[in-house]
């Protein structure tokens, strides 16, 4: 048994509407046919199709405001209901009361204390891994998850060599924006292909796409459109190649933004939660909100031990 955690930064579940809402705009084969042909709105219910289960998931938690990263992703990654704790909705990146709850409640720490084997597929540039080091960047809530767990974020050697991928996929952005002009170029379809081959190492591998966000607050709907028009091929490939016999990818975000961009800000949608494989039934049962992923994930993990 193995999961594949595949985070979508900043993705909810809009309006049924083409001018604001690029998962209405978008040619997405893949992604619909997880839903039976169903685009991924607000009108999509809680269901069960052949190859997956989706569930519009709540990561308002009962606490007023607008969803932020950092205790999005602190509760996906705790169980806790973080902002609930800390009095608040909080982000995009950790302040001390959030790294506490992570550090100390963190599911990747409690695979590793039981055994298993975890790891995040994400590259990162040199430049980046040294400011964390120096401590002049803050981890993610993801990034220090993984990081309690004792993960080792990888550099760019490792997406040279295979072992990693880049956070747009296909590492043009490294050749474009990251100042590394022979970084290998990859297609979307084979950055899926990889993930599942990586995947198949580990007991746990998270993998982190934050582009989503970054462009829901730029509020481009041609690029959000581009964006998950890219993933679709991801994701086509990622099937392509994963048993699911073998194991579970989960697909979530940590709170709504793209699918409306007639905002720049985040939104109180609920956000898409996919299961895929086998035995998703065990991990859907109870999933309503973010607090319902750390819980059951480590039980599936560890309960054949």
């Amino acid at each position: 048994m193995r999961i594949l955690f595949f985070f979508i930064d900043g993705i909810g579940l809009g309006d049924n509407d083409p001018d604001r809402n690029p998962f209405v705009r978008a040619a997405l084969p893949t992604l619909t046919s997880l839903t039976g042909g169903h685009a991924w709105t607000n009108v999509l219910p809680r269901q069960d199709f052949a190859r997956a289960t989706f569930i519009p998931t709540d990561a308002v938690l009962g606490v007023p405001g607008t969803p932020q990263s950092a205790t999005g992703q602190a509760t996906i990654m705790t169980g806790r209901n973080v902002p609930m704790i800390v009095g608040g909705h909080y982000g995009p990146k950790p302040d001390a009361r959030i790294g506490a709850v992570v550090r100390s409640e963190s599911v990747i720490k409690k695979m590793v204390q039981r055994g298993r084997r975890c790891t995040l597929l994400n590259a990162y540039p040199t430049a980046y891994l040294e400011r964390i080091a120096r401590g002049t960047r803050l981890r993610s809530a993801n990034q220090l998850a993984l990081h309690a767990g004792g993960v080792q974020m990888q550099g760019p050697e490792a997406m040279y060599a295979g072992r990693a991928i880049s956070a747009d996929f296909t590492g043009e952005a490294w050749r474009t924006l990251l100042g590394y002009p022979d970084a290998p170029i990859i297609t979307p379809h084979e950055a899926g292909r990889r993930m599942a081959r990586l995947a198949r190492e580990y007991d746990f591998s998270f993998f982190d796409h934050w582009f989503t966000d970054y462009i829901g607050h730029r509020c481009e709907l041609d690029a959000a459109t581009a964006e998950l028009e890219k993933l679709d091929a991801v994701m086509a490939g990622l099937l392509s190649e994963w048993d699911d016999s073998e194991g579970l990818i989960i697909i979530t975000s940590d709170h709504g933004n793209l699918e409306d961009c007639s905002v720049r800000g985040h939104t109180l949608n609920p956000v898409p939660t996919l299961i895929i494989g086998e035995r998703r039934a065990e991990l859907a049962a109870g999933l309503s909100d973010l607090t319902d992923f750390a819980g059951p994930m480590l039980r599936l993990l560890t309960q054949d031990a």
